[in-house]
């Protein structure tokens, strides 16, 4: 645990007083799957200590192979019937141990996926991909710290009235666009509020919340951390967010499109390198950058980024529906292009000295953090090796110019991006890549199978 630890954080000493004297009785240990939700089991407190710690806690390889409905699902080489759906081991992280405050006595703790009858990590976990290429950092003596911006929706519905609805004739919290205003947060406040003080005092500290460019739309910015810290606290912070809205009687979406008339929920996601041994930014320099100064491997990590966007973009996008947010005029990127701090680019440059960052505006809300993390950490990484230059910078509106590279423009084309990627097959392995597209054709194939709102809407009478 940091010298400092974020408030909310625990201690196995801190644990065993606070189950001892029955402040905590149940701790929650989980791991993300491969859409990011935590899955997992609820444990006693002295269970926890007696029997799991040191140990492990067996669960399901299946959560790895299954798709939203935890329907199993065909075309994995790790699991399947064929191999009986057996066990893997979940073994806690105890430096991700904190209070889960939204809950009576309760505690949270990630955990790493271990082979059942080997000393290894599974390789197409979510936490384990990323844990792996945080290392790859490591051999050129760096380390990341990423920041997350998510956006969400917030409705007057529950989650079973707007299930009963069939998520039709919704009722956002708001009635018109309310970003930066305060009157309209403050009706929000219940929630967002909430939200805000749990998730700080869960050792997810908060910067602050907006309201966002829809009604009933909101940010919520976590405060940056190590990269995998912070896959972990925006992990958290997911479903802390969405079990509050429970308890408040109203639903939350982080769909990064719930409805074509409305802005889409994005992930900013914020990059920047740090050296291992001095402790000190990579990025600040001396070279000028159009209104910019920065070292070499600011340059080349941008380069390297931009380079393999198109290869990862399924990973910014995993759903059918993340590529309905991608539109002219929606503060969602269009084109592949970098600037100093324009909204209409897709890598929008900003801070000075430590704070010199890079920020992505592709990934939506619905995207995995610590897949979107681990692909964009690896690709800086591979900027830097080979020193590769990124584009001129741009200025204007990124939206009107044609002579732009778009991003992929739908996730049959983004599959078929990663699918042809040499790169990435060596980077993270054929049997990595080859897990996630197929997780990403079993979502395209749910999708193209069912007949939608919209088609009954328009053809059952007039075709």
């Amino acid at each position: 645990m940091p010298a400092n630890p974020p408030k909310g954080m625990l201690s196995k000493t801190q644990l065993e007083k606070m189950i001892a004297e029955e402040t905590i009785e149940t701790v929650l240990t989980v791991f993300p799957d491969m859409f990011g939700r935590l899955v997992g089991k609820r444990i006693t407190g002295d269970y926890f200590l007696n029997d799991v710690l040191g140990k492990a806690v067996h669960a399901c390889d299946y959560l790895l192979g299954c798709d939203m409905e935890m329907d199993p699902s065909p075309g994995y080489q790790f699991t399947s019937w064929e191999k009986g759906y057996g066990d893997f081991r979940m073994v806690p992280d105890m430096d991700t141990l904190r209070v889960a405050d939204w809950l009576d006595k309760t505690a949270i703790v990630m955990c790493d996926v271990y082979e059942d009858a080997a000393d290894n990590l599974v390789d197409v976990a979510p936490r384990s991909i990323l844990k792996k290429q945080i290392a790859e950092a490591a051999t050129l003596e760096c380390f990341a710290k990423g920041g997350s911006e998510l956006e969400l929706y917030i409705f007057k519905d529950t989650y079973e009235e707007a299930a009963e609805k069939q998520y039709l004739d919704l009722k956002p919290q708001g009635r018109y666009i309310e970003d930066y205003h305060i009157f309209q947060g403050t009706k929000e406040e219940f929630v967002v509020g909430a939200i805000r003080n749990h998730m700080d005092r869960s050792g997810v500290p908060v910067e602050f919340s907006k309201g966002e460019w829809g009604p009933g739309q909101q940010e919520i910015n976590l405060r940056y951390a190590e990269l995998l810290e912070m896959a972990d606290r925006h992990a958290i912070y997911k479903h802390g967010a969405k079990e509050i809205a429970y308890l408040k009687n109203c639903a939350i979406t982080f769909m990064s499109k719930w409805d074509e008339r409305y802005a889409g929920s994005s992930f900013h996601l914020h990059l920047s390198l740090w050296n291992s041994k001095s402790r000190q930014a990579v990025f600040p320099g001396d070279e000028p950058m159009g209104p910019l100064h920065s070292a070499p491997e600011f340059r080349w990590f941008l380069g390297g980024w931009m380079k393999h966007l198109p290869e990862i973009f399924a990973f910014y996008a995993p759903l059918p529906t993340s590529y309905k947010r991608y539109a002219a005029g929606s503060f969602a990127p269009t084109g592949v292009a970098w600037s100093h701090d324009n909204r209409t680019t897709c890598f929008r440059v900003i801070g000075h000295g430590d704070g010199l960052r890079i920020e992505c505006r592709a990934p939506g809300a619905d995207a995995n953090p610590y897949l979107a993390y681990a692909m964009s950490l690896a690709a800086g990484l591979d900027g830097i090796r080979n020193k590769i230059e990124p584009p001129e910078m741009f200025s204007g509106d990124a939206y009107a110019d044609d002579n732009i590279a778009r991003v992929p423009q739908s996730l049959p084309n983004a599959i078929a991006m990663l699918d042809n990627s040499t790169w990435a097959r060596r980077t993270f392995g054929d049997q990595i890549i080859d897990h996630y597209l197929n997780f990403f054709r079993v979502e395209q194939r749910k999708f193209d199978e069912v007949v939608t709102a919209w088609e009954r809407a328009r053809y059952f009478e007039r075709i």
